[in-house]
């Protein structure tokens, strides 16, 4: 067993010696003694791990001492000791925080099992807690990395937003950060502190996804053994995030737009209407306008969805940004890989700045990520940066043409075979495999796309 500091308060030698023989050197701990409830407290800062106090002591008596302790520390495990064995106090204890109770004598094998699983316990709910932060940290505005006066408006709308329950629609090209606005919209408002679930919409097969929403009973299909909650269900008192809206089925709308409506829906298979209080958030790609004049998305869930449209430019449009978030996600990097890299060469730069990043933020965080593993002084070069930056230059009027370098070989030309499979291979990867997104930014259809897949054998 690790080594764990132990702290164990009792005003009597004979247990205090006993503890220490067993928490020490039998089970390797790290251990202190104290005979007061005061000594303890005076020493909380100093992080132990898990504290073993004694009920009857002279001073602050244990149950004191306890409500004192998780007043400093909430979090931190108590396992009390009484000679008494009387059950209010060992139920007043528990009332208080204590994860356990034990009399005396002590029943060493239990009190072993006891302690594994205190540690065991602290150790998940400090987890918890880092992990409660780190996405309160990707909601806040801080998070949002930008100097250009669009994306100031953006910001100007979120703010507005954040407060209110009306329905929120981001607009933007894939990769531009619309889970990012959703969050700063939840965890800067008055939902804080209920849950943000996000559904990705075009993720969930088409069979599946009426149940990931609303829940479904048990037996309501082959398979469904349980009542399973839906994300809807999940995120009652706080924040749904639809991302990718504009894949929702037509026959899903339909009960999205009900449910919206009167904010009472049923479980696949069942018949009890439940109510739950939920603020949406939704997030496409597509133009929805034009998706409901040609009846692929309902105009009355559109208007239901876009009260309060975002809408998010695309990195071309912000380049003042490119450069600011290049550095940002060096600093990422760095402190993930172990690296010191201290800056791009202005040769990157410029290949960076100029470049039209159809992938959007998104493609720029992978390239950086590459180019700190790939790089081996304390500068990246313009060669740690992946072949589709590099090999690609501003045409005029902005539209993007491949430099002659991609298609050259020892021969001069690049079969046309290659090119597809390249050009397939960087859409997969710029969407992040998403082959809707990847089929619309190579203007070929979603099946055909299927079949280059199949046939270069590219792993999506």
């Amino acid at each position: 067993m690790a080594e764990r500091l132990i702290y164990v308060v009792d005003d009597e030698d004979n247990v205090r010696r006993l503890l220490e023989h067993w928490l020490k050197t039998k089970w390797g701990h790290a251990l202190r003694l104290f005979s007061t409830g005061e000594q303890c407290l005076d020493a909380l800062d100093d992080g132990p791990d898990l504290v073993i106090l004694d009920i009857m002591m002279p001073g602050i008596g244990g149950i004191e001492t306890l409500k004192k302790i998780k007043e400093h520390s909430p979090d931190l495990p108590v396992i009390m000791l009484s000679a008494q064995g009387r059950i209010e106090v060992a139920v007043e204890a528990l009332k208080l925080g204590a994860i356990d109770y034990f009399t005396k004598a002590i029943d060493l094998p239990k009190l072993e099992v006891a302690v594994t699983n205190a540690f065991r316990i602290y150790d998940l709910t400090r987890e918890v807690t880092v992990l409660r932060e780190s996405v309160q940290k990707t909601g806040h505005f801080d998070n949002i990395i930008t100097s250009d006066g669009a994306m100031d408006d953006v910001l100007k709308l979120v703010r507005k937003a954040k407060d209110s329950d009306i329905s929120v629609l981001v607009q933007g090209e894939s990769g531009t950060g619309k889970e990012l606005i959703a969050r700063a919209i939840h965890f800067n408002g008055k939902r804080k502190d209920g849950p943000f679930v996000a559904v990705n919409c075009a993720a969930i097969p088409k069979d599946l996804i009426e149940s990931e929403m609303f829940g479904h009973e048990k037996g309501s299909f082959t398979g469904a053994h349980a009542r399973k909650i839906g994300k809807f269900e999940q995120a009652h008192g706080g924040t749904i995030f639809l991302d990718e809206i504009g894949e929702l089925e037509l026959n899903l709308q339909a009960k999205l737009l009900r449910a919206i409506q009167i904010r009472q829906f049923e479980r696949v298979g069942g018949t009890e209407l439940v109510t739950v209080d939920v603020r949406i958030v939704s997030a496409t790609n597509k133009d929805l306008i034009q998706a409901s004049r040609e009846k692929e998305f309902r105009e009355d869930l559109y208007y239901r969805l876009g009260s309060f449209p975002i809408v998010l430019p695309p990195l071309r449009q912000r380049r003042s940004d490119i450069l600011l978030i290049a550095e940002h996600f060096l600093s990422k990097f760095n402190a993930e890989q172990g690296k010191a890299i201290k800056a791009y060469s202005r040769r990157a730069l410029k290949i960076m700045y100029d470049y039209p990043w159809p992938g959007n933020v998104r493609e720029l965080e992978g390239a950086v990520e590459r180019a700190v593993l790939l790089a081996d002084g304390d500068v990246i070069s313009e060669e740690d940066l992946p072949l589709a930056v590099r090999s690609f230059a501003q045409g005029e009027g902005g539209a993007m043409v491949p430099s002659a370098a991609l298609f050259e070989n020892q021969d001069g030309i690049m079969p046309l075979e290659t090119v597809k499979e390249q050009a397939v291979k960087h859409a997969l990867k710029v969407t992040e495999g998403n082959i809707l997104e990847a089929a619309r930014k190579l203007g070929i259809s979603r099946s055909t796309l299927y079949e280059l897949i199949k046939k270069y054998n590219v792993e999506v």
